[in-house]
C-alpha cells in the first residue's frame, strides 16, 4: 500500500477542570460549559442561592454552598484540591465571594476567566483573563503597546452587530432570578447577597421596573423631547446604578448623593450662564435611589434649579450628538462620547482614563472651556478592544448567546489571555487589586 501517514485525533482539553461561580442572571454560563463538555473539559458550578441552582442544566456538577460567608474561603480551597480544578470562571471580580476566591486562585496557580458586561456596550460583551474594569490588564497598558500589537490590524473598523432587544431580557432574567431565590431562600440558610438591600426588595424591584417600561418610555420620551427642543447648549452627565461595582469600587465618591453634589457645585461654578446640565440616568436605574428628587434639591441650593434636568434613561445617541461635553464616574458610556470626538471628564478608575482620551482638567474648568479627546487615538483603543477582549453578543438573549458563545468558547479555552495572544505571546498575571466592597452586579 506504500507509505501512509497515520493520522491521530486531537486530545482536546481533556485535562482542563473549569469551576464556575456566579455568572450573568441566565443560562450563558450553562451553555458555556456545556460547550466546554464538548470540547473534552470537565466543569463544575457552585451554587450560593436557588437562582444559581435554576440555570444550571443539567444539574450534574452543580455544587451548592449553604454555609455562611466566613466558611467559603476553606471551602473554595478544598474544591480547588479535591477536583483538580486548573480553571476559574466567574463574572465580575469585585463581589467578595469572587474576589476572595480569585486572590486564592492567584496562588494555585489557576488561570482565571473573568467575563463583564462590553466595554462598548450595548452590543458586545467583555471576556478577559485576571481581572476586569479597574482591575484589567488594559489598566497598564499604553497605547503605543496596543499599536505595537495591533500592527496592521489598526484599520479593523467592525461595528457592532443588530440589535437583539437585551435590555427587556435583562430585566426580565433579573426580575426571575431574585424571585427564585426568595423562593428557595430556606435551602440556602447562609446566603448573603452582595447588594446592600434584601433580595424581597432586589425583586420588587426588578419587576416594578419590567411592568413599569411602558409608562417610563413614554415619560422619557416627552422629556426628551423638551431638552432637544429647548434650544440651550447642554452637558451631559452620564449616570450609573448607585450599587454598580465600577462606581463603588473604582470610583472616588462613597455615595451617589457626593457624585452629585460633586458635579453640580462645579456646574454652578464654572459653566457659562448660559448653559445647561442634563443628568441621564442608568437605562437599568429601577427607583431604590431617589434620583430626581436629590439632583432638584442640590440644583436649588446651587441657585441653578431651572438648568439643570434629569432623564429616566432612554437612547444616548441622540443626547450626545449635540452635546457640549459628557461626564462620568467611569460608565462604559463614556467611550460612545470619545467615538463621537466630544469632549469627557471621568472621575474615577475606567480603561479610558488615559490623557489622550478623557480630560484631565479639573471638573470646574472643564465645564468651563472642555478640551476634546483626539481621534487617532480613540479608534486606536477602540480596534484593540474589538481585536481582542470584546465579543459581539449578549448575555440574556437567545440569539445573543448564541452569537458570544461561537466565538468566546475558543477563547476560554485558547493558551493564551486576549490581550497576549495578539502579542503572539503569554504573558504573567498582572499584580491584583482585590477589593472588599460590595458589588453592584
Amino acid at each position: 500500500m506504500g507509505n501512509v501517514t497515520e493520522m491521530t485525533r486531537p486530545t482536546g482539553h481533556d485535562g482542563r477542570r473549569f469551576l464556575f461561580l456566579q455568572g450573568p442572571h441566565g443560562p450563558f454560563f450553562s451553555q458555556l460549559a456545556r460547550m466546554l463538555r464538548t470540547a473534552g473539559a470537565k466543569t463544575w458550578r457552585v451554587g450560593f442561592n436557588a437562582g444559581d441552582a435554576a440555570f444550571w442544566r443539567p444539574r450534574q456538577g452543580y455544587i451548592p454552598f449553604r454555609d455562611a460567608p466566613e466558611a467559603w474561603p476553606a471551602h473554595f480551597q478544598a474544591l480547588i484540591v479535591e477536583l483538580g480544578i486548573t480553571d476559574l470562571v466567574l463574572y465580575g471580580d469585585t463581589r467578595p465571594i469572587h474576589a476572595k476566591a480569585i486572590e486564592i486562585a492567584r496562588d494555585a496557580g489557576l488561570t482565571i476567566h473573568v467575563f463583564e458586561e462590553g466595554y462598548l456596550r450595548p452590543w458586545w460583551i467583555t471576556y478577559e483573563r485576571d481581572g476586569s474594569n479597574g482591575n484589567s490588564r488594559l489598566m497598564s497598558m499604553s497605547l503605543d503597546e496596543m499599536r505595537t500589537a495591533l500592527g496592521d490590524r489598526i484599520d479593523d473598523h467592525r461595528e457592532a452587530p443588530a440589535h437583539w432587544g437585551s435590555l427587556r431580557a435583562h430585566v426580565f432574567y433579573g426580575a426571575l432570578y431574585h424571585g427564585l431565590v426568595m423562593a428557595g431562600a430556606r435551602a440556602y440558610p447562609g446566603f448573603r447577597p452582595h447588594r446592600r438591600i434584601p433580595v424581597r426588595t432586589e425583586f420588587r424591584l426588578h419587576l416594578r421596573r419590567l411592568l413599569l417600561m411602558p409608562a417610563h418610555a413614554v415619560q422619557r420620551i416627552i422629556a426628551t423631547r423638551r431638552i432637544m427642543r429647548g434650544g440651550y447648549p447642554y452637558h451631559l452627565v452620564l449616570l450609573q446604578l448607585a450599587h454598580d461595582a465600577s462606581f463603588l469600587d473604582h470610583g472616588p465618591f462613597p455615595s451617589m448623593e457626593a457624585f452629585l453634589d460633586r458635579v453640580i457645585a462645579d456646574f454652578a461654578s464654572g459653566a457659562p450662564p448660559h448653559h445647561h446640565l442634563v443628568f441621564k440616568a442608568h437605562p437599568l436605574e429601577d427607583g431604590r435611589a431617589p434620583l430626581r428628587r436629590e439632583i432638584s434639591r442640590i440644583a436649588r441650593l446651587h441657585g441653578i434649579g431651572e438648568r439643570v434636568h434629569f432623564l429616566r434613561g432612554g437612547k444616548l445617541a441622540p443626547l450626545l450628538d449635540p452635546a457640549v461635553s459628557a461626564v462620568t464616574v467611569n460608565s462604559t458610556a463614556g467611550q460612545q462620547a470619545l467615538w463621537r470626538g466630544l469632549p469627557l471628564k471621568a472621575l474615577g478608575r475606567a480603561i479610558y482614563s488615559r490623557r489622550e482620551l478623557a480630560s484631565a482638567q479639573p471638573l470646574f474648568v472643564f465645564f468651563a472651556n472642555p478640551q476634546p479627546p483626539d481621534g487617532p487615538s480613540y479608534r486606536l483603543f477602540r480596534a484593540y478592544l474589538l481585536a481582542t477582549s470584546q465579543v459581539p453578543g449578549s448575555f440574556y438573549t437567545a440569539k445573543g448567546r448564541h452569537q458570544a458563545l461561537r466565538r468566546v468558547a475558543d477563547m476560554v479555552l485558547a493558551q493564551t489571555a486576549p490581550y497576549a495572544a495578539l502579542c503572539g505571546k503569554t504573558a504573567p498575571s498582572p499584580a491584583f487589586h482585590v477589593v472588599g466592597k460590595q458589588d453592584g452586579r
